[in-house]
């Protein structure tokens, strides 16, 4: 089982001033700390623990995070497929990609908080057309990806040239999570596109039920449901004195148990830095061998 970090909030933030320093020694200390992957999270309002809490738009932040690292994989816990132009993410992620030499995921699902949409501007139609446009985006992204400059004619998205140049480093694309957990919809998107899932504060039990459903679709569009990775993302806190590093790994444990590959954490007290070294030091080394 592998690790992965995600910045959840800035509510650690004391200034402004200090952002850059301190996300910049977050990054390198989860990195030497053994973390496979680092996260943030995309919104324009802070969703906890109060709406005019610090927030900071994810890609920028995430081009941040990887001058910081040499290592990791860096992706945004999910990107809102109605912030961005498809196309222009793609581009987005591709150019990471390629800066990075090849460390991006793209990261994507339908959105959920109506509050920034409504507030920013920023267009929330109902589920089912956010769940066309996902698909929609995810189509588009392929295409882009493939070397293909035809044409795209979607519902929502045409473009004339999907040109997309120069390509991305990793092959034959950067890698697609889909966050989210409807059964009838979502998890299906996951069976015929993507490349990981990923569920979000769920618990063994229900990570179980949607595992069993992500099988079915998967039958069904003749997928191999061992190709598609399998993640987590659940807070974390450990203490000085160690505690909470004995409970976390018998979570961890049930979780791999699951088929569960891989957990996203949102640790609590980050900014502090010393909790990272001590999941890099009792939690990393017991999970790898889950």
């Amino acid at each position: 089982m592998k690790l992965g970090l995600v910045v959840m909030t800035y509510d650690w933030l004391e200034t402004p001033d200090d952002l850059g320093a301190t996300f910049g020694s977050i990054a390198r200390t989860a990195e030497q700390a053994g973390f496979d992957s680092l996260w943030t999270v995309d919104h324009l309002f802070a969703p906890y623990p109060s709406v005019d809490g610090p927030t900071h738009e994810a890609y920028t932040s995430l081009a941040y995070l990887a001058a910081h690292t040499s290592r990791v994989k860096l992706g945004v816990m999910v990107t809102d497929v109605m912030f961005r132009f498809p196309s222009v993410l793609v581009k987005q992620v591709t150019t990471l990609d390629v800066l990075t030499r090849g460390r991006a995921w793209l990261g994507i699902g339908a959105g959920w908080f109506d509050r920034e949409h409504l507030g920013m501007g920023i267009p929330f139609p109902p589920a089912r057309e956010r769940l066309d446009r996902l698909e929609e985006t995810i189509l588009l992204a392929r295409q882009m990806w493939s070397g293909c400059e035809a044409p795209f004619r979607g519902r929502y998205y045409q473009l004339e040239e999907t040109l997309n140049s120069p390509p991305s480093i990793s092959k034959p694309h950067p890698p697609i999570m889909i966050g989210g957990q409807g059964e009838q919809r979502t998890l299906r998107l996951v069976a015929q596109y993507a490349d990981a899932c990923n569920f979000f504060m769920s618990g063994p039990p229900t990570v179980e039920e949607k595992l069993e459903v992500l099988q079915r679709h998967c039958s069904e569009v003749g997928r191999d449901y061992d190709d598609i990775e399998r993640t987590v993302a659940i807070p974390m806190e450990v203490e000085r004195d160690g505690s909470g590093v004995d409970d976390t790994l018998e979570l961890l444990a049930e979780y791999a148990r699951l088929g569960v590959q891989t957990v996203m954490s949102w640790v609590a007290n980050l900014q502090e830095l010393w909790p990272l070294e001590i999941i890099g030091e009792r939690i990393i080394p017991a999970a790898a061998r889950m």
